[in-house]
């Protein structure tokens, strides 16, 4: 597992050092700061998932790698295994009238 924070987002609840104190400190003005470069063994999951959980405006962000399932109960998504041909991408855009 691989986590992300978004400082900019950051309003200094604390739940993150509360939850996952390995992994998140406070500054002197309370807001969060990530140990480590966002790396997350198996052990560790569930304290830092509580983390992400409990932090109220979603600084914290779960970093999928591609190999991993979204749900657990979704099989491993494989990246040599075309989408869908009808499914609406940024690459098909044009297709079905996608405006920004």
């Amino acid at each position: 597992m691989r986590i992300k924070l978004d400082r900019t987002v950051c309003d200094g609840f604390g739940f993150c050092a509360k939850h996952a104190p390995d992994y998140f400190s406070l500054d002197d003005w309370g807001y969060a700061s990530l140990a480590g470069d966002g790396s997350v063994p198996e052990q560790d999951r569930d304290a830092v998932m509580q983390a992400l959980m409990y932090c109220p405006v979603h600084a914290i962000i779960e970093l999928l790698t591609g190999d991993e399932p979204a749900h657990p109960d979704e099989p491993p998504r494989s990246a040599d295994v075309p989408p869908e041909p009808d499914l609406k991408i940024e690459e098909n855009e044009a297709e079905w009238g996608f405006t920004r």
